[in-house]
């Protein structure tokens, strides 16, 4: 793999991290966990605290769409050039299931 490969995908993680991470403080119905941070609800107002959040929120979103995007176009055609055709060639054909095995209860199958 390639470095901005590699890049690309930490910063996917991280972003998904930080996504969690602001979801979980954004008030809900049952009040979150934003509810607990008194001190920015008062410098900033329940409101405006809930704006950013949602701002930050999808613009993470964006962040991770984008980002995905480019790190499935900088691996190039390299998924594409497998070529599974000798394993396929030499698969054998499918064992033939064995006959039926007698059983007590019909003893005409035992002949």
């Amino acid at each position: 793999m390639n470095a901005l490969f590699t890049v690309l995908t930490v910063l996917v993680l991280i972003a998904s991290i930080l996504i969690t991470l602001i979801v979980l403080l954004q008030n809900g119905k049952g009040g979150g966990l934003a509810s607990n941070f008194t001190a920015g609800n008062q410098t900033f107002g329940v409101r405006q605290t809930a704006d950013i959040l949602e701002k930050i929120t999808w613009g993470l979103v964006a962040f991770i769409f984008v980002v995905s995007v480019i790190t499935t176009f900088s691996l190039g055609n390299k998924a594409q050039d497998v070529d599974y055709t000798d394993k396929i060639e030499a698969v054998e054909a499918a064992p033939e299931f064995p006959a039926a095995i007698p059983s007590a209860e019909n003893p005409a199958e035992a002949e």
